[in-house]
């Protein structure tokens, strides 16, 4: 795997890029490939989500799990797929609930590169995925790296909203300042909770507080 990063993450996980477990990671990737396997995202997205939200830039994190094991989905932003693909179960949700909070219509585009351009860190806890096998690379070292991601960027920014949304994404409370940022958490936002996650208002909340941190809002239209 070709590890090219934007440079401002490059330059702030430099260590994580050196240490055995990510040298572990790369060689896992190249037996998949060597393998015959196919992985989602394509290679050249695996870090679309920093490439287009450099560090200095970051004012939000939406944090997912693994990337979408479909052909055509996946694209290295978390709950994201290019346009011209169905929107999936729970980004459709997410939109519901914008309008109700924001009392707009979204344009139903699934392709949330709009967001990530505005400092939304897209970010997924496992950033590869074996085709039709869900959090099949759970175990090879993508945690250890985007604990890190979430660590540089509680270190090293100021006045973030991290939104947390169902169990697995709450577990990553931990390794966020609470001094220095907020956060937020609701019920995942796919149907298999029920529809708990609506009502949260996270994004109306998110604007208020960065707002309040003489940031630009989010403008969550697509």
């Amino acid at each position: 795997m070709d590890v090219r990063i934007e440079e401002s993450w490059k330059q702030a996980l430099a260590a994580e890029f050196e240490k055995p477990y990510f040298a572990r990671l790369v060689s896992y990737l190249h037996a998949e490939k060597n393998a015959g396997k196919t992985v989602y995202p394509p290679g050249s997205s695996i870090f679309k989500a920093f490439e287009l939200t450099p560090l200095p830039s970051v004012k939000v994190v939406i944090l997912g799990q693994d990337p979408y094991h479909g052909p055509g989905q996946a694209m290295g932003l978390s709950f994201s797929v290019p346009d011209g693909v169905r929107t999936p179960p729970s980004l459709k949700n997410i939109f519901r609930e914008i309008e109700t909070d924001l009392g707009i219509t979204m344009s139903g585009r699934p392709n949330l590169e709009g967001w990530a351009r505005q400092g939304v860190l897209l970010l997924n806890s496992i950033l590869t995925v074996r085709a039709g096998e869900p959090t099949s690379h759970s175990k090879i070292g993508w945690m250890e790296f985007t604990d890190a991601v979430i660590s540089t960027v509680s270190a090293r920014c100021s006045g973030v909203v991290f939104l947390l949304w169902g169990g697995f994404a709450r577990s990553k409370k931990e390794l966020i300042d609470l001094s220095r940022h907020s956060v937020l958490e609701a019920a995942h936002p796919s149907p298999l909770a029920g529809g708990a996650f609506f009502g949260c208002r996270h994004f109306s909340k998110t604007n208020d507080i960065l707002i309040r941190e003489g940031k630009t809002p989010i403008d969550w239209r697509l």
